[in-house]
């Protein structure tokens, strides 16, 4: 288990191109193997996870060349063309698991195994399940609802029309990429918009979406005969650049730059919250990259924070980046809460549990609520220890928390950085944050 000791940085400044998107990569992989043509995908992101979705694809006979430091070429094999391995490793990687079920689903064969890590493992995933088999899939779960996944090839689907309790960009592109192969329309209706990644690549693939104004409803009319999905360049990655821009909220001098940054309005939810908080945080837009809008992020220091009430509503623009609200409400004055983001407990961790035992190791006041938490912020963070429970996004809260605590943060497992921004620590340090 890796060790890290982020210690105090009295500013940071300077230009930054953060990792790419890692939910552009993972879709970008997975409708390029069922494409009628080879797509190349420059800039993917190369990580744990979309490693993952590369290996699996090409294990269902869709070969992928070259390197995700890079780029890579995936061969398409058309919507029904893919011949999976009977087992299938996603190893940490949830959405994999999840939207890849909507495509095999759809497929001819014999039986599929789906599994993951310990970590996955644990993760919920009657949730597509559900929905898919009322469509007519052979898919089944582990009891609880967890993984490994069966699915059972050539079922024949029917499209309806789903409501989901919970606003879920996963479970709504599951849907959906079921839809592809389903007789009829295939409708998803969500609480409150989730990110539409799925939507905007499965249109550039020339796939005609159906929409309700009214409803927000989105859907597909099956079954489609072809897509075709055009070369992808894959812009950075928001949720990447969210530590950094929270970093930098809290020391930069003049400025930190977050360069040609995926800009999705369902993902910058932290943007507006950060600017509610009194940030200083300003967008130069610029042309779109693969069907998505993106800019420069600029942040600059404020000497007060004050604070607010994140509200459900919006949760789903701003599900993984919630843990930095935590960090951001220590130095604001009052009391910051985050509400209907029960969510965050089927993360790579009970992300509730682990940021309030995070905030607290770090001499915080939180408090965890059923469905979120609450921070009386005093306008300093002392420091200390805190576990990233082999979670990722909690191992660089710490390292940030470090930079701007009075007396540094020790992050233990810091190795779980791994599966999305291998290199966090060096790009951190760039900013003055550390050493490389």
């Amino acid at each position: 288990m890796a060790t890290l000791r982020s210690d105090p940085a009295a500013r940071l400044a300077g230009t930054l191109r953060v990792p790419s998107d890692k939910s552009i990569t993972h879709r970008a992989l997975m409708l390029g193997a069922i494409s009628d043509r080879d797509v190349t995908i420059t800039t993917p992101l190369d990580s744990a996870d979309t490693a993952a979705t590369a290996h699996v694809v090409a294990a269902c006979g869709a070969d992928v060349d070259g390197l995700l430091s890079g780029a890579v070429t995936v061969s398409g094999r058309g919507l029904r063309g893919l011949r999976p391995h009977p087992a299938l490793d996603c190893v940490n990687a949830g959405t994999l698991m999840r939207l890849f079920s909507g495509i095999l689903v759809g497929q001819e064969g014999p039986q599929v195994i789906l599994d993951g890590d310990a970590s996955l493992r644990q993760r919920p995933m009657a949730r597509i399940a559900r929905p898919l088999r009322e469509m007519g899939a052979q898919i089944f779960t582990a009891p609880g609802g967890t993984p490994p996944l069966v699915i059972m090839g050539g079922a024949r689907l029917t499209g309806m029309h789903h409501e989901l309790t919970v606003a879920s960009a996963q479970v709504k592109s599951a849907i959906l990429l079921a839809g592809l192969y389903a007789e009829g329309e295939t409708w998803v209706t969500e609480p409150t918009p989730s990110r539409d990644h799925t939507e905007r690549m499965l249109e550039a693939a020339g796939v005609p979406l159906l929409r309700d104004p009214g409803t927000g409803a989105v859907g597909v009319r099956g079954p489609v005969e072809g897509l075709s999905l055009p070369d992808v360049v894959v812009p950075a990655d928001f949720s990447s650049a969210a530590f950094h821009l929270v970093a930098g909220a809290l020391r930069a001098d003049p400025e930190v730059v977050l360069a040609g940054v995926n800009l999705n309005p369902a993902r910058i939810g932290l943007v507006d919250v950060m600017r509610r908080m009194g940030a200083d945080v300003s967008v130069d837009e610029a042309l779109p990259v693969a069907g998505e809008p993106c800019g420069d992020l600029v942040v600059r220091r404020v000497e007060a924070l004050r604070a607010t009430d994140v509200a459900p509503e919006e949760v789903p623009g701003m599900i993984d980046e919630l843990p930095l609200v935590g960090l951001l409400a220590a130095f604001a004055s009052g009391v910051t809460t985050v509400r209907g983001a029960a969510e965050l407990r089927v993360k790579e961790s009970d992300r509730i549990t682990t940021v309030v035992a995070a905030l607290r190791g770090m001499g915080v006041d939180a408090e965890e609520l059923d469905d979120g938490f609450s921070v009386r912020g005093t306008g300093r963070l002392p420091g200390g220890a805190m576990a990233a429970a082999g979670d990722h996004r909690l191992a660089m809260l710490g390292a940030v928390a470090g930079l701007v605590s009075e007396d540094g943060v020790v992050v233990e497992g810091f190795e779980a950085c791994e599966v999305s921004y291998p290199r966090f620590a060096r790009d951190l340090a760039t900013l003055g944050g550390g050493r490389a």
